[in-house]
């Protein structure tokens, strides 16, 4: 079985992600979304919220497994025997970091490959901190995100 690893804070899911998730899902036997505790961010979204939503978000793909974790991505892929990790790149501006990121990976866990897929067009524009920062100010976002994740996002800002 193919199992691949996407990675990443989802906070909050946006359509950007679930482009990224679903084409994944096409491509291996099974996807594990997990949701990672990024000590560097002050997220809006706890864990189990990001789990809660991408878990609804996602119910539909039955190859998509909803999961966390702390500490090394490359520990966790170990854990969960995936060999495979999906990144999604919006633009040039994305690749440099995720190249870093990936040769990283690649030292601590020569087994592992990285995945990278463009993100749709219609969606390079798209990340949460735009979605965040549109929602902060009470505007519109249902086409930048699933109905839930809208609905949670007016919850947190009201």
């Amino acid at each position: 079985m193919k199992i691949a690893v996407c990675p990443g804070s989802f906070d909050p899911v946006t359509y950007g992600h679930l482009d990224i998730i679903s084409r994944g899902a096409a491509v291996f036997d099974k996807v594990i979304v997990a949701v990672l505790h990024n000590r560097n961010k002050q997220p809006l979204f706890s864990i189990d919220e990001r789990v809660d939503l991408l878990k609804q978000v996602t119910k539909q793909l039955s190859n998509v497994e909803v999961d966390s974790f702390n500490g090394l991505l490359i520990d966790y892929m170990k854990e969960k025997q995936a060999h495979t990790i999906i990144r999604g790149l919006r633009a040039v501006s994305d690749f440099e970091y995720e190249m870093q990121a990936a040769s990283i990976n690649k030292k601590l866990g020569p087994e592992v490959e990285t995945f990278f897929m463009m993100t749709s067009n219609h969606y390079s524009y798209l990340s949460s901190s735009i979605v965040k920062e549109v929602a902060k100010y009470h505007a519109d976002v249902t086409d930048l995100v699933p109905e839930e994740v809208a609905d949670a996002l007016r919850v947190k800002f009201s």
